[in-house]
């Protein structure tokens, strides 16, 4: 049970950041980016690059997959989504869509189709009362967990967070009070790229980099959003330790080929059983 535990936790915490980038998106544009698992993957082979290739440490390549990742989320915002601005959120979600695939065959051309890892020292479990935890899943978690409180930590106690959520709830009162709506935007757009791209240096450290790690971290992500409530950063972390605690019942119960299917079966329950999510406003059914 408490292998379980950890192995939860663990997934929890790959997952979290990138389903607080995606409903910080959500919160300030009102559509679905199915990008994040794209961007996910370029964060992974971002840190992979300066990690193996340039013989970085891990904290460094992280801290540089995250900037890379804050810029190519913004430059993606810019040159494709803000021209489709003022479309419906289903042609923004399709659009998303076609530019995770264009994101993924882009890392594909570069690096190949091989499987990559960090350069990580070997190094053995710590095990207590029979529990078996690795020292790269306490980094793994303890960064999360950190992140994620520093992003509520902004949101809540500066300037540019309390500005940035007043734009996310009404961008022309904003404006009219004399907030720099577009820069404040551009703000919530970079938090959001350094939080997937510290998902792709977790998701590296935990499990292999390859272009394929796309989809495969897509639905955990948008599932974890929407159990948590979209529009709730909070409620991204704790819909992640749910869906993470969904997927380890299905490897312990049931075939491992069983537990990508978690997702959707998750999305489903909780659009006919509380659509607000967890942590969400209360949705009114039409």
């Amino acid at each position: 049970m408490m292998q379980m535990i950890i192995n939860t936790l663990a997934s929890a915490a790959i997952v979290a950041p990138a389903a607080v980038a995606f409903t910080l998106v959500f919160t300030l544009f009102r559509y679905a980016n199915f990008a994040v698992g794209g961007f996910v993957t370029v964060g992974a082979f971002a840190a992979w690059t300066i990690n193996v290739p340039l013989g970085c440490p891990l904290w460094v390549a992280g801290l540089g997959a995250m900037v890379v990742c804050a810029i190519a989320f913004a430059v993606s915002d810019r040159l494709v989504f803000r021209p489709l601005r003022g479309r419906s959120g289903g042609t923004l979600l399709l659009v998303s869509i076609a530019l995770s695939f264009v994101l993924e065959n882009i890392m594909r051309f570069i690096y190949g189709a091989q499987m990559k890892g960090f350069d990580l020292p070997l190094t053995g479990p710590i095990t207590i009362w029979d529990v078996r935890i690795t020292r790269e899943t306490v980094a793994v978690v303890s960064v999360s967990l950190l992140a994620i409180l520093a992003v509520g930590a902004i949101l809540i106690l500066t300037p540019i967070g309390r500005a940035l959520r007043a734009v996310a709830d009404n961008p022309s009162l904003a404006s009219v009070r004399g907030l720099p709506v577009p820069r404040v935007e551009v703000f919530g757009i970079a938090v959001a790229g350094a939080m997937l791209g510290l998902s792709g240096t977790l998701v590296g450290v935990d499990l292999s980099i390859d272009p394929n790690l796309n989809w495969a971290v897509t639905i955990p992500i948008i599932a974890a959003a929407i159990v948590g409530g979209l529009g709730s950063p909070i409620g991204a972390a704790a819909g992640a330790i749910l869906i993470g605690a969904a997927e380890e019942l299905t490897v312990a119960f049931l075939a491992p080929t069983y537990k990508g299917a978690v997702g959707f079966a998750v999305i489903a329950l909780v659009l006919i059983l509380r659509p607000q999510g967890l942590l969400g406003d209360k949705v009114d059914r039409k």
